[in-house]
Formats: structure tokens, sequence, C-alpha cells
């Protein structure tokens, strides 16, 4: 009989695959684990684009996304179809990811049939149980459940340690979403760079790039985004605007009703990862409610200004490599005039170090699973102060006018 560590590692969405395939190819280069992929597939067709490009072929396939799914739905789906592949799989531990309705369906039909649960990015919080919706309530819940929490900070640590987490079953890793995101900057293709690929040649010097698609902003407040975008660049001639538009109907109909046929701003359909890694690489600035993005985009010195009331990565806030705007027309127009028009207060953003990972965090998750079922050697843990570094071609420069 196989003495090899069987973990299953479950995603649904393109953030869930992109922050869990490095932990995949670690699982799948150590001959000591047998991985198990299991995709639910929550949002199909972004979640696919994202296999591909990381070589993560799922071992069982959910398919519970249908068209017009509600919370509800994905969650009852999930739970009974994990249950079966649970029976047949029989993992050891089953790894799941962050915040998402997947996560914790996931991770509650582990516990039923009582199976360690190992949460890979543990410990983020807000202040409201509605901010972010659903997604704190998710990984709060996934984290009561959880016998191991991967904290990607410090204080990642410190929220658990306040909620009565054993200190021995938090490790500080760092978040897995620098290792993708590295993993993949280092493997761009010529096509995949953001000006031939999208922008083209004539396009102006200074790139804004916009991510908005939280259902706390849907309605009003993605209509004061939209209008506060519009309004600085008819006032910059030399910046232009991209963003790809989450196909949420509600966020299609605002964003094309407010922006469409606004000079220099391009509304163009969600880009796949590796794309969307060059064209942050393109930008001057990052504006975003993606969690991952605020993340993301300081790897390569991009400031971002996070489009909502409270974030759940404040180390990016204390750091200075982000800033909390909120959805507020007024707000949001003098955060990017300022950013524009004030190159000391660009530069304090895009030299700050990023506080959110070195890298090699998806090592210390496979160490430290080691550790707890096979007498492995626990993982010298993520420090902060020692930011990851990249090729100085890949940091910002100063926007060019």
């Amino acid at each position: 009989m196989s003495d090899k560590l069987r973990v299953a590692a479950v995603f649904g969405t393109r953030p869930d695959a992109v922050k869990m395939a490095p932990v995949v190819h670690a699982l799948a280069a150590d001959d000591r684990f047998e991985c198990i992929t299991i995709a639910t597939a929550q949002h199909r067709e972004m979640l696919d684009e994202v296999l591909r490009l990381f070589e993560v072929k799922p071992v069982y396939d959910l398919e519970v996304m249908t068209e017009g799914q509600t919370l509800t739905d994905v969650t009852t789906r999930v739970l009974e179809r994990m249950s079966s592949v649970l029976r047949d799989a029989k993992p050891d531990v089953v790894l799941v990811h962050g915040d998402t309705t997947t996560s914790t369906a996931a991770a509650l039909a582990s516990y039923y049939r009582k199976v360690p649960v190992g949460h890979v990015e543990a410990g983020l919080r807000t202040d409201t149980i509605y901010e972010p919706f659903p997604e704190e309530m998710n990984r709060r819940l996934t984290g009561v459940i959880a016998r191991h929490h991967f904290a990607p900070t410090p204080l990642a640590r410190q929220n658990l340690l306040r909620e009565g987490k054993d200190p021995k079953s938090i490790v500080v890793t760092g978040n897995t979403v620098i290792d993708a995101f590295l993993w993949v900057h280092s493997r761009l293709r010529a096509e995949d760079k953001f000006e031939t690929a999208v922008a083209g040649k004539t396009s102006p010097t200074r790139l804004i790039f916009v991510e908005a698609h939280r259902r706390e902003n849907l309605g009003a407040p993605m209509e004061s985004i939209c209008r506060a975008l519009a309004d600085v660049v008819r006032r910059h001639e030399d910046v232009s605007i991209v963003w790809p538009v989450h196909p949420n109907p509600e966020v299609v109909e605002v964003v094309r009703r407010v922006l469409d046929g606004t000079p220099r701003v391009r509304l163009i359909p969600p880009m796949e990862y590796r794309k969307l890694v060059g064209a942050i690489g393109s930008a001057a600035i990052v504006a975003t409610d993606s969690g991952g993005l605020q993340e993301e985009a300081p790897c390569l010195g991009k400031p971002v200004l996070v489009l909502r009331r409270v974030t759940e990565r404040p180390e990016g806030v204390a750091a200075g490599t982000l800033e909390l705007v909120g959805t507020d027309e007024s707000t949001i127009v003098a955060a990017l005039d300022r950013l524009l028009d004030d190159d000391a207060a660009y530069q304090r953003m895009a030299r700050a170090a990023n506080p959110y990972g070195d890298g090699k965090a998806s090592e210390r998750i496979t160490a430290s699973l080691l550790a707890s079922y096979r007498g492995g050697i626990a993982p010298t843990e993520f420090d902060p102060t020692l930011p990851p570094t990249l090729p100085s071609s890949a940091r910002s420069a100063k926007p060019k006018r």
C-alpha cells in the first residue's frame, strides 16, 4: 500500500484556480504526495482558461455551473457532488482556497466525511460580514471548519488567533497568488505584451487598468465608478483606460451605458490570465475592487486604488501599495488626479514593498503538510520584511507623460 499523502485540491473559479495551481504543481513535483484535483466549475469558461495556462487537468469535474445560478444553487450542488467524490477519492486532507462559495461548500462536505481541511489564504477579515458579499462570510465559515490555516501574512495570523484558533494550526506562508503571478510573468510571450495584444501601438502613453465587479458595487456605486473614470480620461488627453468587463449582466449594463463611446476608454471581454499579467505590466495605475489584483499589481510596482469601502488586505494600505478610495465619484477622481499629476505621490506607491509574498508560499504549504502527517520539518515562515524580487525591467518607472 502506498504511503503517499493523498491531498485533494479543490477550486471552482478563476481566482481559485490561479491561486491553487502553484500548490498543485508543488504537490505533483514531490513523490511523497498524490495530488487529487477537483474542479467544481462554479465559473466554467474563466476556470478552464486558467487550467490550460497552468497545465492542470482535474481528476474530478463536478460541473456545477448553470445559467442564472444563485449562491444557494452553487452551495447545494457542490455539497452534494463533493460528497460522492470524497467517498471515491478517499483523500487524507482537502485543500480549499480563500473565500469562494466552492471553498466553503467543499470544506463542509469534507467535514461531514471527517476529512481534515486545509484553508489556503486563511485569516483575511473585514469588519462587516456583508462586505465583500458573500466572500467575507465564506472565509469565516471555512475558517471554523479548517484544521490547517495557511495564512498569507502575519496580520492574517493575528486575525485567526483572535478567533481562538490553535497557534500550532497556523502557518504564515505568503500568498500563493504571488507564486502564480511570478510563474506566469516569467513565461510571457511576445504576443502577450499588452501594447500589441490589445491596446495597439498608437495608444496614449499612460494606461489605467480597471477591474470592478463586486456585488456590493452593483447599481449606483458602479455608476459612480464609471462617471469618475470618464471624467479623468476626458481631462487627461495622454491617458487611456482599459476595462475587461465582467460578464455579470448587471455589470455589463452599467459599464456599457455610462462608458460606451467615451474616447480612449476600451471596454473589452475578460482577459486570459496570461494577458492580464501582461496588461498589468503595461499599466501606470490599477483601479479595482478585485482581491487578487491588490496583491498582484504591487509585484510590478503598480499603484493600486481599491474601489471598495473596506478591504480584507489592509497590509497593502499600511505598506503604501494600496489606497482605499471607495466608490464616491469625487474621491476616485481626486486619487487618480494625484497619481497622474504628482510624481512624488506616484513613486511613493510604486516603490513601496509588496507585503503579500515572496513566491515560495506553495513550498511552505507542502512542507507544512509533510510536517503534520509524515513527521517532516516545519517550514520557515514568510517574512514580509523581505519582499519578492523581480528583474528591474518588470517594475514601474514613473508614468510617462
